[in-house]
């Protein structure tokens, strides 16, 4: 019955939402945005999210959350256009596309390449869904009997597995940089006793580091000085023939698309990792199903297929811990928690008490964002190639003060600014240097999350740790947390090297 009447909610939020024109235009333009932020190289669906926050300040949050899951939607697909047609990925996410895509686009069939990853892309997103609205309330209820100490490892386990996978060669990289961003998190007034930490004696310390200034420094920063400082040229784009797919192709693609939009599910619910590890995932697996994999690498439809299916299917299961726990999927969710954050709606096992619809409210965007993608992709993909004509660089002024403006209108906060600024410096320097930006925005934003529970976990047990390893939630984040941490040292590999050699078939 149960079941039933959240079934009548839904239709009814979704008729709701899709009856209403200012939704749709505000879905429609959300969405078309978000492609071109995707098909430009240079600019990702977590820059777009950031900046469109920026302008959702003086929305309600159902009408901020139509505009910002519409760009993240659209964000994701966007990147396989500037892939398939000029072979340079719009997005990292859409990195694994351009193997198959562009090859396809040379033989002529570029429109066809298109039409198959949106189609591609609306079913992920679709399927995506279905597991957040499924997977979100089992999740919540579980989380509603955790403590003040599971909390804690919880946030610390976010910041940990964040550091490892999203590191490109070290993972201890990875680990400073959310450890970084948990400082960051520290500074200002301890939330439990109001005692002044790390404010250096600015009173415009003492209330802490605004979210969005942090996020937009440490996503919008290093993005504007590496485009205007380098070299890229866009190539030339390959002509667009038939957009619409067949049936048919699709219908042969059943499996693989499942099977990818499994992967992008299960890795989107992993803290920290993303759309591109997703992609690049699907299309091994798909590779390796495939009865003819030597032809792989010269334009193939089944590794496109894969690829976007998998990268759209993540935003679903990123936003599955974002919403129960409050810990964000990948970089657009960690931008997401922010501006949800901002308006007032707090992720976590308290959602669906306080806001009993919610989760409702978001699938319904979802579809509706899925729909609208499909539709833009089919019938304006021949116009939303015209913006790859334009370098990158000469959208960047845009960015730089769409950011400053962004900063800025948080309050009219002048403070704000000499807050972005300098995040973003250092963002940049650790990117050259190769230390992720994602584990550093995780750790800021689930800092809070981790010092709060922490001391007052304390603070109950009268600063006694012994509590945590009475509690089984607590012993299994434990061991799963240690086991992360030694798994990148030296002995660890070198005794796992040693089993793999005495048995070659683990």
């Amino acid at each position: 019955m149960i079941g039933i009447e959240r079934l009548d909610t839904f239709f009814a939020i979704l008729v709701g939402m899709g009856t209403q024109p200012a939704n749709l235009l505000l879905l429609f333009g959300a969405t078309l945005l978000g492609i071109i932020f995707g098909a430009l190289p240079g600019l990702t669906a977590t820059l777009g999210i950031a900046l469109l926050t920026t302008l959702t300040y003086g929305m309600g949050p159902a009408p901020a959350m139509v505009a910002l899951l519409g760009i993240y939607v659209g964000g994701v697909y966007g990147g396989s256009y500037a892939s398939i047609l000029i072979n340079i990925p719009g997005t990292p996410a859409a990195a694994a596309t351009a193997l198959e895509g562009y090859p396809l686009a040379c033989k002529g069939e570029a429109g066809r390449a298109i039409g198959a990853t949106t189609t591609a892309s609306c079913i992920g997103t679709l399927i995506g869904m279905l597991f957040m609205v499924t997977m979100t309330p089992i999740v919540s209820a579980f989380a509603l009997q955790f403590t003040s100490f599971e909390f804690f490892l919880l946030a610390f386990f976010g910041i940990i597995i964040s550091g490892t996978l999203a590191s490109p060669d070290l993972a201890i990289k990875g680990w400073i940089s959310g450890f970084l961003g948990l400082f960051l998190a520290c500074m200002g007034r301890d939330p439990l006793q109001a005692f002044p930490r790390f404010t250096f004696g600015f009173p415009q310390l003492e209330s802490g580091l605004d979210v969005v200034a942090v996020i937009i420094g440490a996503f919008g920063i290093p993005q504007i000085i590496q485009v205007l400082g380098g070299t890229f040229r866009a190539g030339e784009a390959r002509q667009m023939t038939r957009v619409m797919p067949s049936f048919g192709l699709m219908a042969r693609n059943t499996g693989n698309i499942i099977r990818s939009a499994l992967i992008g599910v299960g890795i989107g619910a992993v803290p920290g990792i993303g759309e591109d590890v997703a992609a690049w995932m699907a299309y091994g697996a798909a590779k390796n199903a495939s009865k003819e994999p030597g032809k792989f690498g010269t334009g193939v439809y089944e590794g496109v297929i894969a690829t976007e299916t998998a990268n759209n299917s993540c935003i679903g299961g990123a936003i599955i811990p974002l919403l129960s726990l409050g810990i964000p999927g990948s970089p657009p969710a960690a931008m997401l928690l922010g501006a949800l954050m901002l308006h007032g709606v707090t992720p976590g096992p308290m959602l669906s008490i306080e806001h009993p619809n919610f989760i409702l409210q978001v699938t319904a965007i979802l579809f509706l964002a899925s729909i609208a993608m499909w539709v833009i992709g089919i019938v304006l993909a021949r116009q939303v190639v015209k913006v790859l004509r334009f370098p990158p660089q000469v959208f960047m002024p845009v960015v730089a003060v769409l950011c400053i403006i962004g900063s800025y209108g948080l309050g009219l906060n002048l403070f704000n600014l000499y807050v972005m600024l300098p995040v973003g410096i250092v963002a940049y320097f650790m990117t050259e240097m190769k230390y992720p930006i994602a584990p550093l925005v995780i750790g800021y934003i689930l800092g809070p999350m981790a010092d709060e529970n922490l001391r007052r976990a304390l603070m109950i047990s009268h600063g006694s740790f012994l509590p945590m390893f009475t509690r089984p939630v607590c012993l299994i984040l434990l061991t799963v947390i240690l086991l992360t941490i030694l798994s990148q040292m030296g002995l660890f590999r070198w005794l796992k090297g040693r089993l793999r050699a005495k048995n070659p078939g683990m």
